[in-house]
């Protein structure tokens, strides 16, 4: 009876973040850098539905667009008018790079939602080179285009002199802390929001909650499903944001 007991008690043993890892495509030794993982698979499956939207979805561009040409141009035009609208008219110049970002961004997220998928954006390692190259490109395009006039974004100058230099220290800090906190918002989101779908499926295997714990699950899923765009819309307002910052630096 102890032992049917403790069998019983670790089939409902289940650890929410086991999904979030590596793992080899092929065998399980350790992992170099030129491993195949979990990772680099939904990674390229993002870039593969991001292309087939994209590139060949919108390829005969009909006067009567088909769903997919739709969903292309939706996205197309919602994201041009996010790059205008927060970062002006010049910025649309690089709205390639920001089109790219937004549509990796929500296909990676909404892949993750498929059973026993990965949700790639959930790891830090992937966010914070997103958000690293973000802060390197706007950076090196302030400096291209404004030289050491770029570093009057620092310099505030409606303050009162006696706290400009404090507040350039400030604003200095801030501004290197932008990858960090890009990054974590992303992945801290998405990790959470799935850890707890995790939890929830855990309970279904206990008979007297299951139906209250499919009920959750399924909220969940239509609650992740819009987060999984919002989390795609702010990271990519906050590169037009720190683009605008790059094209327009005075206060």
């Amino acid at each position: 009876m102890a032992e049917e007991a403790h069998g019983s008690e670790s089939s409902l043993v289940f650890h929410p973040m086991d999904q979030f890892k590596i793992s080899p495509l092929f065998g399980d030794g350790p992992i170099h850098w030129y491993t195949p993982t979990n990772v680099t698979l939904w990674m390229a499956l993002t870039v593969l539905c991001v292309v087939g939207l994209m590139v060949l979805g919108s390829r005969g561009r009909a006067v009567v667009p088909s769903r997919i040409q739709s969903v292309a141009e939706l996205m197309y035009g919602f994201v041009h008018k996010m790059v205008e609208d927060v970062a002006g008219k010049d910025a649309i110049r690089y709205f390639p790079y920001i089109m790219t970002l937004f549509s990796f961004i929500v296909f990676a997220n909404t892949l993750g939602l498929i059973p026993t998928a990965f949700t790639t954006t959930t790891h830090i390692a992937v966010t914070a080179v997103l958000a690293m190259l973000v802060f390197t490109f706007v950076t090196v395009l302030g400096f291209v285009l404004h030289g050491t006039k770029f570093l009057g974004l620092f310099w505030i100058k409606s303050a009162p002199l006696a706290m400009r230099p404090v507040l350039a220290v400030i604003e200095l800090i801030s501004y290197f802390v932008r990858p960090v906190s890009h990054s974590i918002r992303l992945a801290g989101n998405m990790m959470a929001g799935h850890a707890v779908m995790k939890v929830f499926a855990g309970f279904a295997a206990i008979t007297l909650i299951s139906p209250v714990s499919v009920v959750a699950i399924t909220a969940m899923y239509g609650l992740e499903l819009l987060v999984s765009f919002i989390q795609a819309y702010v990271f990519t307002i906050l590169t037009c944001v720190y683009l605008k910052d790059a094209l327009h630096p005075s206060h």
